[in-house]
């Protein structure tokens, strides 16, 4: 077992990136785990395939993805980062895991159900999921509220196959994040922003400065002209002093005492400007490594040389265990 808890988490290449809710909500707590926990983190470019990607934008969209996780913070000296699809134990596992899975316990996950259906590999993803996890071993997964229902199965399937064949996996618990920002979309500051919705509401951590500036005076709020925090009442204008906030590591109250008396044009213009200059280094380093195909290649054997032999050995007492016999 690991000298330090083991926590996993993935995240699929798909999309137009990560947007300023995703790096709040996951990347950057990523990046603060690296020197308390052993973390190994990787591209779901499996899970992707529910969605049939083009084969072209699908490498192009995991070289991305890898590059801005690494602009982000993830440190490849300190964590394991790899491709889903360069570790083979993890379809082998997902398999014997649907084995144990009863189809009506399958049935009752949301996803499916929410996205009306879909492709068998749609249908058994969690059970990938659940594969994924317990085949490192993992202590802890971070997880949002759209996710525990997954982590619940990927637990009760661990028990499961602990109860049957003897002690194999490590039943892993939630990690609870401090708690995170619920950033809203710009266009529609009732909802949160979101990937799949994306649109002009959505501020992605990797684009122009001008499209970020854009997007954030262009932001709904409403008929008043006070820059004060009320969520109920002015949900757009509390949305942007939120970003202002979290943008300059101050407290909503302070940016309240900041702006009163100023008008909400003056205000819009402080909230992207503080924006850009936060993702300024972030968006720096990006480019660098969006230039270097061979390296973020690179990252990802060194990440799949680590996590392999995790994966493998788990694998090695999974197939004794359920009486596969071993290879030559």
């Amino acid at each position: 077992m690991p000298s330090r808890r083991r926590v996993l988490s993935g995240i699929q290449p798909t999309g137009a990136g990560k947007h300023l809710g995703n790096y709040l909500g996951a990347v950057r707590h990523w990046a603060a785990m690296q020197d308390d926990f052993e973390c190994l983190f990787f591209i779901a470019d499996l899970h992707s395939l529910t969605i049939t990607p083009d084969p072209t934008e699908l490498r192009a969209q995991t070289r991305k993805l890898i590059a801005e996780l690494l602009a982000m913070g993830v440190d490849p000296s300190k964590s394991a980062l790899f491709a889903q699809s360069h570790i083979p134990e993890h379809p082998e596992l997902a398999w014997v895991l649907s084995c144990l899975t009863g189809f009506g316990e399958a049935s009752r996950m949301t996803q499916f159900k929410e996205k009306g259906g879909g492709n068998v590999g749609l249908f058994n993803y969690p059970v990938l999921q659940a594969a994924d996890i317990l085949l490192y071993q993992s202590h802890m997964v971070p997880v949002g509220e759209d996710q525990r229902q997954h982590l619940e199965l990927t637990r009760d399937l661990g028990q499961r196959f602990n109860s049957r064949y003897g002690d194999t996996f490590t039943v892993p618990d939630p990690y609870v994040q401090k708690s995170a920002e619920r950033i809203k979309d710009l266009a529609d500051p009732t909802a949160k922003m979101s990937t799949s919705k994306g649109g002009p509401g959505v501020l992605w951590v990797i684009e122009d400065d001008k499209a970020t500036t854009k997007k954030i005076k262009s932001a709904v709020t409403d008929t008043g002209r006070e820059v004060e925090y009320d969520v109920a009442a002015k949900p757009g204008i509390s949305n942007l002093m939120t970003i202002h906030a979290i943008a300059t590591a101050t407290s909503v109250e302070q940016v309240q005492d900041d702006f009163a008396g100023k008008m909400y044009g003056d205000f819009k213009g402080a909230v992207a400007d503080a924006v850009v200059e936060m993702f300024a280094p972030v968006r720096k380093r990006y480019a660098e490594l969006i230039a270097d195909p061979g390296y973020l290649d690179s990252v990802l054997r060194e990440g799949a040389a680590t996590a392999r032999p995790i994966a493998a050995a788990t694998m090695v007492d999974v197939r004794d265990r359920i009486g596969l016999l071993a290879p030559a």
